[in-house]
């Protein structure tokens, strides 16, 4: 199994997660959508990844100005 987790830096809580056995750019958007849906970001969106293949995928990419482009 595979866990991709969303951490608030500031409260450093968990804010989003995901598992799946297959680690997929869909693993990590589930994990930032719910983060999104949690938080409910005002502000502009920073994310920092581990800048692995999945955090690179046109998803993950497409997910983080999608929620850009709402503020």
């Amino acid at each position: 199994m595979y866990l991709a987790v969303v951490i608030d830096l500031y409260s450093r809580k968990v804010v989003g997660w995901s598992m799946s056995s297959r680690m997929k750019a869909s693993l990590v958007c589930d994990a930032l959508t719910m983060a999104i849906w949690q938080r409910q970001p005002k502000a502009r969106l920073i994310v920092h990844s581990d800048q692995g293949v999945q955090y690179a995928s046109k998803a993950y990419r497409r997910l983080i100005k999608a929620c850009r482009q709402h503020e």
